[in-house]
């Protein structure tokens, strides 16, 4: 079950991610306006992949992502990408932090990272929306529904993005892709269901094949909202953004009508007329109202699709637990979620006409 408190807020820096606190001061004295010190860290409790940090000092206080320490999967942790996304996001207008400084000289801290504003807000970890009246609930979704929407209509070439990914082809480019980091993954094992989707998702993919910027992990709880209004003020945790299809950034962010109350709370279960959440069929036909479509053909295939890369995402994280350098204190319980994940990406290909 999902553990609240082990997810939100701060806690001393843990001994695994410890660093040269003086260098950080040193660095971010040289390289960001009216920085002035002294600093004191604390660490974020949530966020599994990439250490992130809240910076203070007496006059405000900053967020500090960096790549993991340890032995790390070619091509992962890449946040000197996260940084140009968000700068380039920001200046077409999506709510996003501030960047104020990358540094990529491992001889700083040990590992590259970048410096942000610290978005002063509200993060709802639970999809239900339990501490917001039920009248208003409607209009969190929609606004969540509105900055998706938003994302998928920048123009990532006006933006400065049209070398951030390759278009189309991305179903068959990110099936290969996240099979490979399963099969590479030898420390967290194989699972049968895992091994049935490698095989059947490559011959089922369909037909469309727009391309956009895409998140790659557009939950609620990356999403920053006002501290008293329906309003996203900044989308966070950019590590899987790329240049990719709308329907499979916005059926992942769909599974949330799908997932239970493993890792991050979904609605499964709920009664969502009594909680006045919209439907998903709804919430589907508002996003395509906003996108200009008639219906998402081929979504039942995206959400089979993104519960296997979710699966996929968290037998990484059961690897890097293994391995002993996972950045989140609740590994264990997410590794050990990875068979019953796993099992519904599986059940969810079957009604998308696996067998």
């Amino acid at each position: 079950m999902f553990d609240l408190d082990a997810q939100t807020g701060t806690t001393p820096v843990r001994d695994a991610h410890r660093f040269d606190e003086a260098a950080l001061a040193h660095w971010m004295a040289d390289h960001i306006a009216d920085f002035e010190g002294p600093i004191q860290l604390e660490q974020f409790k949530g966020g599994q992949s990439n250490p992130t940090y809240v910076v203070r000092t007496p006059s405000r206080s900053y967020v500090l992502r960096r790549k993991p320490p340890g032995v790390l999967l070619k091509g992962a942790h890449a946040i000197q990408r996260e940084a140009r996304v968000i700068g380039a996001v920001g200046a077409a207008g999506l709510p996003v932090p501030t960047i104020f400084g990358l540094c990529t000289d491992d001889n700083v801290i040990g590992t590259w990272f970048y410096v942000m504003e610290l978005v002063e807000g509200r993060i709802f970890w639970d999809a239900t929306f339990p501490d917001v009246p039920a009248a208003d609930r409607p209009a969190y979704f929609d606004a969540m529904n509105a900055t998706i929407a938003g994302l998928h209509t920048i123009d990532h070439r006006a933006a400065g993005l049209g070398d951030y990914g390759r278009e189309g082809g991305f179903f068959a480019r990110q099936i290969a892709l996240w099979t490979r980091q399963y099969l590479a993954d030898e420390d967290a094992g194989r699972d049968p269901a895992m091994d049935r989707l490698v095989e059947w998702l490559p011959t089922a993919i369909p037909a469309d094949d727009r391309s956009c910027l895409a998140h790659g992990d557009f939950r609620v709880d990356n999403l920053i909202f006002h501290p008293d209004e329906p309003k996203v003020i900044a989308v966070l945790d950019w590590e899987l953004s790329t240049i990719g299809n709308p329907l499979a950034d916005f059926g992942y962010h769909l599974m949330m009508y799908h997932m239970p109350p493993v890792i991050v709370p979904g609605l499964v279960g709920h009664d969502l007329p009594s909680l006045n959440i919209p439907s998903e069929s709804d919430y589907v036909a508002s996003y395509c109202r906003r996108m200009g479509l008639k219906n998402l053909s081929g979504l039942d295939f995206s959400l089979a699709f993104n519960l296997f890369r979710f699966a996929a995402i968290v037998h990484g994280v059961k690897g890097r637990y293994l391995r002993g350098n996972a950045a989140n204190a609740d590994a264990k319980q997410r590794a050990d979620a990875f068979p019953e994940m796993a099992a519904l990406a599986w059940n969810q290909a079957r009604r998308a006409g696996a067998t």
